[in-house]
Parts: C-alpha cells; sequence; structure tokens
C-alpha cells in the first residue's frame, strides 16, 4: 500500500446527507456546517486554525474528508461547465 492511499480519509464516516437538514446538502456529521459552506469559508481566506476556532464542532479530520469529498464528487465529473473567457 502506497504513502498515500494509507493516510487517505474514509469521508464517508464525517459526510453525510439528510433530506431533513439544509434540504440533503452533505454536511459533516453531527452538525448544521454544508461542505459546501465550508468549501466557501476556504474560499474566501480563511484558514483551518480559523474554521476551527470559529466552528468547535469540526476537527482537522472532518476537515480533511470535507477535501476527500469534494475532490471524489470532481473524479467522478463527466464534464465541467466552466465560463469562457473573454479577451
Amino acid at each position: 500500500m502506497d504513502k498515500k492511499a494509507k493516510n487517505k480519509i474514509d469521508w464517508r464516516e464525517y459526510i453525510h446527507s439528510n433530506p431533513e437538514i439544509l434540504l440533503g446538502k452533505p454536511i459533516v456529521k453531527g452538525t448544521r456546517l454544508s461542505v459546501e459552506f465550508i468549501l466557501d469559508l476556504f474560499s474566501a481566506g480563511w484558514s483551518e486554525g480559523k474554521i476551527l476556532e470559529n466552528y468547535p464542532t469540526l476537527t482537522e479530520k472532518s476537515l480533511q474528508a470535507v477535501f476527500a469529498f469534494a475532490t471524489e464528487c470532481m473524479r467522478e465529473e463527466s464534464l465541467f461547465a466552466l465560463p469562457t473567457e473573454t479577451p
């Protein structure tokens, strides 16, 4: 087993979906924090430390699971609709 596979987290232990919570968006178990929301925090420049400080129900492992989930979702996509750049 290679090093990458050995350290890979199983996001299913941390992420789930319930139609009664946030309309079924994937969330971190035990919270009402969606994967989308957490990724948005990172894209807004929040650090891991700032997220963990402001949302103490999250852990380093749950944040790692957010990225593992997003990676798997992207891997399963067959078409990426990206905006066209205009000169």
